[in-house]
C-alpha cells in the first residue's frame, strides 16, 4: 500500500512567517515533478506544532486541490493526547488521504496496554494507520516484543515509519513483519541499509531538496542495481547529513529558501541556523549533483 519515496513536506514561509502559498505551490509542482510515489503532509518537517487548526485546514485544502490523484497523501494526525489524535484524524478524513501518519505519544510514554487503545481507537476512523516510531523525539522506545503485540491487536495498522537507529531491532522487526506491513525508513542518512532490510520505501525530510536523488536511489535497488543506488547515496551523503546539522527542518528551510521556494523562516522554538552550517551547505550544494536536485523556482 506504502511503497516507494514519500516526502515529508516542509511548509514555505514568507519572511513576515505566514505561509508562502505560491512557494508551496511551486514546491508540490517539483515533488511531482521528481517523481516521488507520495507525500506527507502535517508532518515534523511541516512545522505542524506551530501551526493553527484554520493554517493546518487551509494547507490540507491548498494542497489536495492541487496534488489528489496525482500521488498518494498521508496527513500526520498524531498528537500525545488520544483525543486530540481522534480530532486530528477524523479532520484529515474529510479530505479522503490514503492514509494517516500516527506517532507514539511524545512525552507521556505511555504503557503497552495504553499505547494499544490508543491506535485502536485512531484506527475506527477508517483510514490507513502508518506508525510512526521515532524514540529520539517521542522518549519511547517499542521493543521488538511491544511492536509484535500493538500489530496483532490493531491490524488497521498497515505500515511503519521506523526512524530507529537501532539496526539489529529494526532487523528483526524486518523478519517478523515486512511481508505483512509496509515498512518505511524514517532515517534518511540509512536508506540503503532500511532496503536492505526488507523497507519497501522511506518518508524523507531531505527529499525536500534531493528528491530526484532518493527517485532515483529507490528505482535501481529494486531494478537490481544496488551499487548505483549506493552510488547516488554515497555523492548526496554529506549534504543529506547536512540537513540535520540543526534541528529539523532549520537547514531544510535554509536550502528551500536558496532554491527559491519561500524563505528560511521557521517559527518558534525553531530559529535561524548558524552563519557556519549556511557556510557549510552553500558550499555542498555547488558540489552536488543538480540531477540529484530540485529545480529550483527562482
Amino acid at each position: 500500500m506504502f511503497q516507494g519515496v514519500y516526502t515529508a513536506l516542509a511548509t514555505p514561509m514568507a519572511a513576515d512567517g505566514k505561509i508562502d502559498y505560491p512557494a508551496l505551490d511551486a514546491l508540490l509542482k517539483s515533488q511531482l515533478q521528481a517523481g516521488v510515489d507520495g507525500l506527507v503532509l502535517l508532518g515534523t518537517t511541516a512545522e505542524t506544532p506551530t501551526l493553527s487548526a484554520q493554517e493546518k485546514n487551509d494547507l490540507l485544502r491548498f494542497c489536495m486541490e492541487r496534488v489528489a490523484g496525482k500521488t498518494k497523501i498521508i496527513i500526520g494526525t498524531g498528537a500525545n493526547s488520544t483525543t486530540a489524535a481522534l480530532e486530528n484524524t477524523r479532520a484529515a478524513a474529510a479530505f479522503h488521504p490514503d492514509g494517516v501518519l500516527v506517532v507514539t505519544p511524545y512525552y507521556n510514554k505511555p504503557n503497552l496496554s495504553g499505547l494499544t487503545e490508543h491506535f485502536r481507537q485512531i484506527a475506527t476512523v477508517g483510514l490507513p494507520v502508518v506508525l510512526y516510531h521515532i524514540p529520539g523525539r517521542t522518549g519511547l522506545k517499542l521493543s521488538a516484543g511491544q511492536l509484535d503485540t500493538l500489530l496483532k491487536e490493531v491490524p488497521q495498522i498497515a505500515g511503519i515509519k521506523e526512524a530507529d537507529y537501532d539496526l539489529a531491532r529494526i532487523a528483526q522487526t524486518a523478519v517478523s513483519h515486512a511481508d505483512k506491513k509496509d515498512i518505511l525508513c524514517g532515517n534518511d542518512d540509512l536508506f540503503p541499509a532500511y532496503l536492505a532490510l526488507g523497507a519497501r520505501g522511506i518518508i524523507s525530510a531531505a527529499a525536500n531538496i534531493l528528491a530526484p536523488a532518493f527517485v532515483q536511489m529507490y528505482k535501481h535497488f529494486f531494478q537490481g542495481a544496488p551499487q548505483k543506488a549506493f552510488d547516488i547515496f554515497a555523492h548526496v551523503y554529506p549534504l543529506v547529513k547536512a540537513c540535520y546539522a540543526e534541528t529539523n527542518p532549520t537547514c531544510i528551510k535554509y536550502m528551500l529558501g536558496k532554491f527559491g521556494y519561500g524563505t528560511q523562516a521557521v517559527r518558534l522554538p525553531l530559529g535561524e541556523i548558524t552563519p557556519e552550517h549556511k557556510r557549510e551547505i552553500d558550499n555542498l550544494l555547488k558540489n552536488t549533483d543538480p540531477a540529484f536536485l530540485i529545480k529550483g523556482n527562482l
